[in-house]
């Protein structure tokens, strides 16, 4: 029976899943990564290793880690690294020519004013690096977009980098779908009537149907960002069809399974499993 590696740092409902779906396949071991040392190119413990941890960068480290080993991680170091980021998620999806919404990059109080007047009213301001909705902004006005550039502007350098992007006029609601591998086996909506229609600022999950177009867009998206198992954030345009936000390479699922019973978990292992076996 092959080994599998599970990196973590905080032991949510996902990783407790994922360790009960390993077991099926591999002999498991869990590593907390916090309490935890790496030696960069030591022998091979597993055949897979998942990468589980919420922090961005120990996330990216501890990948980086398994790889050195010879182990086969997903995600990779790079994969994450790119996921993380808004501005190079955003490059390798206009490189693969994966639709999104309208975005423009600023560097400056003013910069952020045109940034906002150039995509239009409403604009969000977004951090480059961030997850669960926090640290949105809403532009429906230059006073309001001047406001926010000089409050993230005393924020600190990764905040001088100001990701602004159209309010696509979605229909109350998003679309978490999942990758894992060359498939995409399940899909939510996320429903608010607030414009950010996040299940961790309250927006409701419903299931949604994996339609040919959907599916298309998010290995599309995956694939640009080197993403295997992955969740893609997606929203409805009324004229332009399926635009995505970003791509996430640590998703949560936990309300994909209550919502449709699908076993995200058991899907990843097996995936896991196959990679192993090669």
């Amino acid at each position: 029976m092959p080994t599998a590696l599970l990196l973590y740092d905080i032991l949510r409902d996902e990783e407790r899943l994922l360790l009960k779906a390993l077991e099926r396949f591999f002999r498991v071991k869990p590593l907390h990564v916090p309490s935890a040392t790496m030696k960069m190119g030591s022998a091979a413990e597993a055949e897979v290793a998942l990468e589980r941890c919420v922090g961005f960068h120990r996330a990216i480290a501890s990948a980086a880690a398994a790889e050195s080993w010879g182990v086969r991680t997903v995600n990779s170091p790079l994969a994450i690294a790119v996921a993380g980021d808004k501005v190079l998620t955003t490059l390798a999806l206009l490189r693969s020519g994966v639709p999104i919404p309208r975005t423009v990059l600023a560097f400056s109080v003013e910069g952020l004013v045109k940034a906002a007047k150039e995509v239009g009213y409403p604009a969000v301001v977004k951090p480059v690096h961030g997850s669960w909705g926090r640290l949105l902004a809403l532009v429906n006005d230059e006073e309001t977009a001047r406001a926010i550039a000089e409050h993230r502007e005393l924020l600190g350098p990764a905040y001088r980098v100001h990701y602004v992007q159209e309010l696509v006029r979605k229909p109350g609601r998003d679309i978490r779908s999942m990758c894992i591998g060359d498939a995409v086996p399940v899909a939510i909506y996320r429903v608010s009537s607030h414009w950010i229609t996040n299940t961790a600022r309250g927006a409701r999950a419903e299931p949604a149907p994996v339609t040919p177009e959907l599916e298309d867009v998010t290995l599309r998206a995956c694939r640009a960002v080197g993403v295997e198992v992955g969740g893609v954030d997606i929203v409805e345009d009324p004229e332009r069809g399926l635009l995505v936000l970003e791509v996430n390479a640590v998703p949560e699922f936990k309300n994909i399974v209550r919502v449709t019973g699908f076993d995200v978990a058991g899907a990843i292992a097996s995936y896991a499993y196959g990679l192993a076996k090669r």
